[in-house]
């Protein structure tokens, strides 16, 4: 992988954080789905901006990830881009105020280790 398209590998990835982020602040503001409130949920998540703008950059995210498929291999793309759960427990930690603990640690350590063995050739 060359640099251009490890740069392009990170902001697929960061696009797909971003949009995790803010489903996940929209999805605060819808409040705790159950069976009862599953319609007006479904219906809410269409007027509700942070999970539309989450959407969008999950849209973009694939587009680039689908660009990166036309030059790197799904065998070492596919796993390089499981990086960004490094980047879902650090915004759970820092944003939402979520423990991180010595096995969250630990499987974190092992993801980035096993990105850097694929991803180096």
């Amino acid at each position: 992988m060359v640099l251009q398209e490890f740069g392009l590998l990170l902001i697929s990835i960061l696009t797909a954080a971003a949009g995790q982020f803010l489903l996940k602040l929209g999805a605060l503001k819808l409040g705790r789905a159950s069976f009862d409130n599953a319609f007006s949920h479904v219906f809410s998540i269409l007027v509700t901006p942070e999970l539309l703008l989450g959407l969008t950059m999950y849209g973009l995210s694939a587009v680039l990830y689908i660009l990166l498929l036309t030059r790197v291999k799904l065998s070492v793309l596919g796993p390089a881009v499981s990086i960004g759960y490094v980047f879902s427990v650090l915004m759970g930690y820092f944003f939402f105020k979520e423990m991180i603990t010595f096995r969250h640690l630990m499987g974190l350590s092992l993801i980035a280790c096993g990105v850097i063995l694929v991803v180096k050739q």
